[in-house]
């Protein structure tokens, strides 16, 4: 049970990784930068505790699935990004999946 909080902050760590992303204006700012290195090396490493527990592949999906959910999410509410039918349908769907693969998971 451990191994999927270990994933599931990772996750959570990707998506402020690629939100100070936006704002690191390519580096050139150094707090939006130093937050995303410090974000985007925590997730790498409570993905790496997470394989303790859970498969890689699926570990991986879920992971990659939960930032960019959650980048897309942020993007829609915070970056004025469009809110298309189709766009929120296939996001509604990736997230079906990551839940369909926790469901499936066997750990």
């Amino acid at each position: 049970m451990i191994a999927w909080g270990y994933l599931l902050t990772a996750g959570i760590c990707e998506v402020f990784a690629t939100t100070a992303f936006r704002y690191a204006e390519g580096f050139t700012r150094l707090g939006p930068s130093l937050a995303f290195a410090a974000s985007g090396l925590a997730s790498l490493i409570l993905l790496q505790l997470s394989l303790s527990g859970i498969p890689l592949g699926t570990a991986y999906a879920i992971w990659t699935g939960i930032g960019a959910a959650g980048t897309a999410i942020l993007g829609v509410m915070y970056f004025d990004e469009p809110t298309t039918t189709m766009r929120l349908f296939f996001l509604v769907l990736l997230i079906g999946s990551i839940l369909g693969l926790k469901l499936a998971s066997t750990n």
